[in-house]
């Protein structure tokens, strides 16, 4: 039987991506799910589907942390968008500012990472931000009515090397191409910016590539989509996007898919040998599940 923990937190960004997370988990049997809101970025449905909200501001980390290690939770989950540029604007706590001072280099990975570890070490694991959400994890295969056509194709193998290579160097999940020239790829100012900008340097029938590097960590940061996707991929005259099959979600898949449709979108996920990302909680070797598994022994 797979596991199922009993106490789960969710700490939770913007967007419907938390809320997915807790009714995912819900539907897998877990009894309780708390959220970990951002003020002013937590959705009121996530809040509302929770049965314990807890809101820090985002600069008060260390003191959201000191609340969640002494719930005894056996797993949370990071999901939800929090603006990078918050990482310069935010008024952090003493504690937060130290841990941010201590990274050589400032990034998803080794932000978002940090945090785990120290969640990690107030006994909390963390859980791939992939858990619960099945039906938005799509595999290989074209998602729309239209295929792409031979010259997307050619644009989205391309894409997919140069992300390949790129993401060596922790340089975005994002890549544009037409014809074979590379219009853009995502850094600091996140997808939506770097698809607009593909759309004024290439016009017409840019191709999108997502991808989540080789090593990527899957505990956060996974690449998403969704229907403010499709709309900025429709300003910006892009005709088809293409994504590694069972490594990227879609959020509000059957809306996402539908705008797509209605305006001409190719969507399609590609096979890669790049491991699928988990779907469901391993149990931890630590925190209070393993204590609890340890004490009835």
């Amino acid at each position: 039987m797979s596991y199922v923990p009993e106490k789960l937190l969710v700490v939770s960004g913007a967007g419907t991506y938390p809320a997915g997370i807790v009714r995912g988990a819900r539907a897998a049997g877990v009894p309780r799910v708390d959220v970990l809101a951002v003020r002013g970025s937590t959705a009121r449905e996530t809040r509302r589907l929770a049965d314990t909200v807890h809101t820090i501001g985002i600069g008060e980390i260390h003191s959201g942390l000191q609340w969640c290690a002494a719930q005894g939770y056996d797993g949370a989950v990071f999901a939800g968008q929090i603006s990078p540029l918050s990482l310069f604007r935010s008024r952090f706590d003493a504690q937060t500012k130290a841990w941010l001072a201590s990274l050589p280099c400032k990034n998803a990975h080794t932000v978002y990472g940090k945090l785990a570890e120290e969640f990690e070490k107030a006994g909390i694991p963390v859980f791939p931000a992939s858990i619960y959400m099945d039906r938005n994890m799509p595999g290989e295969g074209t998602l729309t009515r239209r295929s792409p056509d031979a010259r997307e194709m050619r644009d989205m193998a391309h894409a997919a090397a140069v992300a390949h290579d790129v993401g060596v160097h922790d340089v975005g999940q994002t890549v544009a191409v037409k014809d074979g020239m590379v219009l853009a790829v995502e850094a600091f100012e996140g997808t939506n910016a770097a698809i607009k900008r593909a759309g004024r340097l290439g016009g017409r029938g840019a191709v999108v590539f997502k991808a989540a590097r080789e090593g990527h960590d899957m505990r956060f940061d996974i690449p998403v989509i969704g229907p403010k996707t499709v709309k900025t991929l429709s300003r910006a005259k892009v005709s088809a996007l293409a994504f590694q099959a069972h490594r990227l979600m879609i959020l509000d898949i059957e809306k996402t898919v539908a705008m797509a449709d209605a305006r001409g979108i190719a969507i399609a996920g590609v096979a890669t040998d790049l491991p699928p990302a988990p779907l469901a909680p391993e149990r931890p070797s630590f925190g209070a599940a393993a204590a609890r598994k340890d004490a009835a022994r």
